[in-house]
């Protein structure tokens, strides 16, 4: 049988968070404080990065990257979400989900290539101090985020027009506070298994080759630690790593949640989501500035600074 077009449906309901009425406004001014945390933050982290010359290293160059990510990937569902919370206006349009889908997954992918790149970086500068400076060279780090960038745009544009191809059934309820590829899925009426093969194959290696540099980089981390001479050095190594193993755990646990264990139980996987796309990009912020000394220390130039010109 011949599916009928998807273009017979023109907007999705968005059903929210599941959060009693009376309790709107709570929820609406936490995520916003959260969003606002998340935006400044993340943008904070940026300023300092490209005022600070101390900072203009790979490291802190991958970080900005990281930071901008950060915001661009919260920023694809939580303005919508608030906008839907205040307004009790739970519609979005067809072009408009599925523009949401595409950065939702394009953003998460980058954030995904970059810890792995960033955990090369910290391997490089353990394993091989004598020769980061000519392995980890401005054009490489260039070369490394490019190349994080167009795989992902890539990876999320092969996974939308994927999904554009099939036909929506008359349900256009998603049971989501954004539009997931995983719900869109479950309301088509036609054959997702092509959509599910690429999903496992090709989503798979995206999430697991990023994985296994970072595991394999800290595997070889640890055994130079293992094999350091004094505790001095080791706290110097594990200083430059906690910060971004931190991140890793935040970022992979919380996928772990979200696509893992998930169940039938719809408000727990919605909770998985809100860590994912609203508590960790606000957390990566508060993680690099109070565990690294660099950060610490452009941030109180930049106030001293401030606090000098104000002065005036």
């Amino acid at each position: 049988m011949k599916p009928e077009n998807h273009s017979s449906v023109s907007e999705f309901v968005l059903l929210g968070l599941p959060i009693l009425p009376e309790h709107q406004g709570v929820f609406f001014a936490l995520f916003l404080g959260m969003y606002l945390t998340t935006v400044l933050g993340n943008l904070l982290i940026i300023l300092l990065i490209r005022l600070d010359s101390h900072l203009h290293m790979p490291m802190y160059f991958f970080l900005s990257h990281l930071a901008l990510t950060d915001v661009s990937f919260s920023s694809v569902s939580v303005p919508k979400m608030l906008m839907n919370m205040q307004t009790h206006h739970f519609f979005i349009s067809y072009p408009g989900c599925i523009s949401q889908l595409y950065f939702y997954i394009c953003f998460s992918c980058v954030d995904n290539l970059l810890l792995a790149v960033m955990a090369y970086d910290r391997y490089v500068a353990i394993c091989h101090p004598l020769h980061y400076t000519t392995i980890i060279r401005e054009e490489l780090c260039v070369l490394l985020v490019t190349a994080s960038w167009i795989t992902s745009c890539a990876h999320a544009l092969l996974h939308t027009v994927l999904l554009v191809r099939l036909s929506i059934c008359a349900n256009n309820v998603i049971t989501h506070f954004f539009c997931d590829l995983s719900v869109l899925l479950k309301l088509s009426c036609s054959d997702i298994s092509l959509n599910e093969l690429v999903i496992f194959i090709e989503g798979g290696m995206i999430l697991l080759l990023p994985l296994a540099i970072i595991l394999g980089s800290y595997i070889r981390i640890g055994t130079i630690i293992l094999k350091a001479p004094s505790t001095k050095s080791v706290l110097k190594a594990f200083s430059t790593c906690g910060s971004h193993l931190l991140v890793v755990s935040l970022f992979y646990g919380t996928i772990v949640g979200v696509y893992l264990l998930s169940s039938s139980w719809y408000s727990k996987d919605i909770i998985a989501s809100v860590m994912y796309t609203v508590v960790t990009p606000m957390l990566n912020p508060f993680i690099y500035s109070l565990r690294n000394r660099d950060i610490k220390q452009a941030l109180e130039c930049l106030l001293a600074g401030l606090k000098k010109f104000i002065g005036q």
